[in-house]
């Protein structure tokens, strides 16, 4: 049913547990199906049995397994309402569920290798900036109690102002509303711009969050295709003449899945598009500190005329601080300030607080090019042990965190993703990147976790199993 290892630092209940969502959620393990007693689980996996009872009794917590009175545990039979998206629960979909696959990204922890996460290692962080930073802030008699201010830690809206025009963007700090992440910047955006019905562009393949989000919000997703120097603008120009956007979601730099880069004379096109079509450009750019070339954004080109601009401290400080801004027109920001605090109040003064300790260390600089560096590097390696395994890459990166890259014996990366779980391993599938998830063969490697052993043992005996498969059913026809 599934492979146990004990070498593994991944706990043997964690094994289980996970071994046996994935075959439920791939439908190996059908509904109604009966498991095997407990007493013959642990001997045929040579475990104890009261590792199996903490797996079973955490997978009926989950809605999972049923236990049967004097009959045993079985897979949980799901409602057409369970299945149509319970949270934490997979769906009947017999292939594939995004958002049960992305939930489980964030919740199990417990996954040694991550070369799917978003998100970069601890030791790759500036945790000695932050470390300084909360030293300064215990020690400086910070006030804890009341709430932040609506738009945001002043000193630390004037540094994001001042790091802005470095990159040619002009405002001041009355421009820059501080959020919880980028996350909640972009869905102020999403909900200050559109309604319900309306048709609003994202990259494709693109931020599974956003899409999830702007969703939720009731609009219509029109997908964009990404290449691997930016954009497809004919596409482009062929969708704006069926469909009326009211804004493109887009991430010009260092894309994630792509890790593509838009050119400039195509950042000049979008913009006159942008403007001859009437749709807000809304540029995610939180992956601008990981490029050390000076490039222009829409943003700079633009000047927040038709564009808002949406970046955070999350990738290169640390994913607990959830410090993010926004960038737009005054007018347009007011109204951003005043969605925040309906939804949310203000953010957390004591992070801003913190971040801004952190972004003004003087060590900060060295340590984003000691992380440009480190990128390029793991850029490079993992690039070329893609290329030995025979994967194509969409786009050759020298900067950034990810490869986009698919296997020509690899059809489906959902299936591979969910055996490589089992292993202890977190990958990256490519449905969750598309507009229209289907099975694809695409994986986005973050090359900061992929420089595991482990990682490459697993794919090279994953490739050779499904070419041994496809060598025998030649024979066999």
């Amino acid at each position: 049913m599934l492979i146990l290892r004990p070498e593994l630092p991944t706990p043997l209940v964690s094994q289980i547990v996970e071994g046996l969502r994935g075959l439920i959620g791939t439908q190996r393990l059908k509904a109604d199906s009966k498991l095997p007693s407990i007493r013959a689980f642990a001997a045929a996996h040579g475990v104890s049995v009261f590792t199996v009872v903490e797996a079973y009794d955490r997978l009926v917590a989950q809605g999972l397994l049923v236990s049967r009175a004097n009959a045993g545990f079985f897979v949980k039979r799901r409602s057409e309402e369970g299945a149509a998206g319970a949270p934490g629960t997979p769906r009947a979909d017999p292939r594939f569920d995004a958002r049960w696959y992305l939930q489980q990204i964030f919740e199990n922890r417990n996954l040694q290798l991550k070369p799917g996460c978003g998100w970069l290692p601890h030791d790759w962080l500036f945790e000695d900036g932050m470390r300084r930073s909360l030293r300064h802030l215990s020690a400086g008699g910070t006030d804890i109690g009341g709430y932040g201010l609506p738009f945001g830690h002043m000193a630390l809206r004037m540094a994001v102002a001042e790091s802005l025009s470095e990159r040619q963007i002009v405002v001041d700090a009355a421009q820059v509303l501080l959020t919880q992440g980028s996350s909640q910047a972009l869905d102020l955006v999403a909900r200050r711009l559109l309604k319900p019905g309306e048709a609003v562009l994202v990259d494709d393949p693109g931020y599974p969050n956003l899409m999830f989000m702007l969703r939720f919000l009731g609009v219509q997703l029109i997908g964009v295709p990404r290449t691997p120097t930016g954009y497809d603008l004919p596409a482009l120009e062929a969708l704006l003449a069926v469909h009326r956007p009211k804004a493109f979601f887009t991430q010009p730099r260092l894309q994630s899945p792509t890790c593509s880069t838009a050119s400039l004379p195509q950042l000049v096109r979008l913009l006159e598009l942008a403007r001859a079509h009437d749709f807000m450009l809304v540029e995610n750019d939180i992956y601008a500190d990981m490029d050390a070339s000076m490039r222009p954004s829409l943003a700079s080109l633009g000047q927040l005329r038709e564009v808002v601009y949406v970046s955070s401290f999350s990738k290169t400080i640390s994913p607990n601080i959830r410090v993010g801004y926004v960038v737009a027109r005054p007018e347009l920001l007011e109204d951003l300030a005043q969605l925040k605090m309906v939804s949310g109040l203000t953010s957390s003064d004591i992070t801003e607080r913190l971040a801004f300790g952190t972004v003004t260390d003087g060590r900060w600089r060295k340590h984003l090019k000691s992380l440009r560096d480190r990128l390029g590097r793991a850029q490079a390696g993992v690039a070329r042990r893609l290329d030995a395994l025979g994967f194509e890459l969409f786009h050759e990166a020298s900067a950034g965190m990810y490869l986009w890259a698919r296997h020509p014996d690899i059809v489906d990366s959902a299936e591979l993703s969910t055996r490589a779980a089992a292993e202890g391993i977190m990958l990256g599938p490519g449905q969750l990147f598309l507009v229209n998830p289907r099975p694809t063969g695409w994986l986005r490697f973050n090359v900061a976790f992929s420089e595991d052993e482990r990682l490459w043992s697993f794919l090279g005996r994953s490739i050779e199993q499904q070419q041994c498969r496809e060598l025998s059913q030649q024979v066999e026809g």
